[in-house]
C-alpha cells in the first residue's frame, strides 16, 4: 500500500494542482480564439491584408460556417437545449455543492465555452439572416473581429476565475494536509 500512496502523492490527481488541467485550459481558449465561428483567424488576417481572392475565400468560408452552425441548431437544437443545461447543472451541483474538484474544473472550463457557443450561434443566425453580411468580405471581417474580441474577453474572465478558484482550492488543500 505504501507504493500506491507514494505514487498518488507524486502524481497528485487533484484537478487544480495538475499541470494537464492548466495546459488543457490554455489550449481550449487558444483554440476558441483562433477558430472564430469555425473560420481560422489567419484567414481573416490574410483577407484583411491582401483582399482579392483571400477575401472571397473568407466570405465563402464564413457563409459556409454560418450555414453549418445553423443546420446543427436546427437539427439538434431541441436535444442540445435539454442536454447541455442538464450536463452543466450536474457539473455545477456536483462540483460546488458536493465539493468534487474534478466537476469544478470541468464546470469552469465548459460553462464559459457554452457562452461562446451561444454567441457563435447568434452570429451564425445573424449571418444567415442577412446573406449580404456573410458574402461581403469587409462586413464578414468586421463581424468575425467583433466576435473574436467577445470570445477573448470571455476567455480572459474564465481563465482569471479558474486561476483564482484553483489557487483557493490548492491553498485549502495544503492547509488540510
Amino acid at each position: 500500500m505504501e507504493v500506491f500512496d507514494t505514487i498518488a502523492r507524486l502524481i497528485d490527481l487533484r484537478s487544480f494542482s495538475n499541470l494537464w488541467y492548466w495546459i488543457a485550459l490554455a489550449a481550449v481558449w487558444s483554440s476558441a480564439s483562433h477558430w472564430v465561428l469555425g473560420v481560422p483567424w489567419d484567414m481573416v488576417i490574410r483577407a484583411r491584408r491582401k483582399g482579392g481572392e483571400a477575401a472571397e475565400d473568407l466570405a465563402a468560408m464564413t457563409a459556409l460556417s454560418a450555414r453549418r452552425l445553423n443546420r446543427i441548431r436546427r437539427d439538434a437544437g431541441v436535444s442540445m437545449s435539454i442536454t447541455i443545461p442538464f450536463m452543466l447543472s450536474f457539473l455545477l451541483i456536483t462540483g460546488f455543492i458536493y465539493g468534487s474538484e474534478t466537476a469544478q474544473a470541468f464546470a469552469l472550463l465548459l460553462v464559459p465555452m457554452m457562452g461562446v457557443f451561444g454567441l457563435s450561434l447568434r452570429l451564425a443566425h445573424k449571418l444567415d439572416a442577412d446573406p449580404a453580411l456573410a458574402h461581403d468580405p469587409t462586413l464578414a471581417i468586421k463581424a468575425l473581429s467583433r466576435h473574436r474580441v467577445n470570445v477573448q474577453a470571455i476567455g480572459v474572465v474564465a481563465i482569471i476565475v479558474s486561476a483564482l478558484w484553483g489557487m483557493y482550492q490548492n491553498l485549502l488543500a495544503s492547509m488540510l494536509v
